[in-house]
């Protein structure tokens, strides 16, 4: 968890708002008793998780596709291949939603835009030592033209169909 005490008091605004703005069906799935807050989702949000990111084409078609996820500082932070579909789109089109699903055992569901982070970003170094951490190399190092993405969420739910199981299983 590399949070600070704002960022997840931040991520609980984000959270109520967006639970607010959603649907009756949402609402009526996504109950109290299986509501994350910010501080159970930055709990269990730990590690690498796959992520299914949905971008759309300049026709205003939908596209989605698996990344490598990490829950850094309250957002989502992945990398792929600048010249990936993916990236393409999100240079020209930043608005994307990203779930996180692990069964009925966890869902996150977020939108909001997609930033690229460069070397010269001041979070940068802090993420890709992260990254770097975790895969045992540098993702810079993966291709000539790797781009670091972050999203950052207008719009973001937690889910967990039982809240305890989910808290009582260790972080990954």
């Amino acid at each position: 968890m590399k949070e600070t005490a704002t960022e997840v008091t931040q991520l609980q605004v984000l959270l109520d708002a967006a639970y607010e703005r959603s649907t009756e069906h949402l609402r009526n799935i996504i109950t109290g008793p299986r509501r994350l807050d910010a501080g159970e989702l930055v709990q269990v949000l730990t590690g690498m998780c796959t992520l299914n990111l949905a971008t759309v084409t300049a026709r205003g078609e939908p596209r989605i596709s698996a990344v490598d996820g990490h829950f850094l500082h309250a957002r989502w932070v992945f990398t792929t291949s600048g010249s990936a579909a993916k990236a393409r789109h999100l240079k020209q089109r930043p608005a994307a939603s990203i779930s996180y699903v692990d069964g009925e055992r966890i869902g996150v569901f977020s939108h909001g835009d997609v930033e690229f982070l460069t070397a010269d970003h001041p979070d940068f170094a802090e993420i890709e030592e992260h990254l770097t951490n975790h895969y045992g190399s540098s993702p810079s190092s993966w291709g000539d033209d790797i781009v670091y993405c972050r999203l950052q969420p207008s719009w973001m739910v937690g889910y967990a169909f039982d809240k305890s199981a989910v808290l009582d299983t260790p972080a990954r």
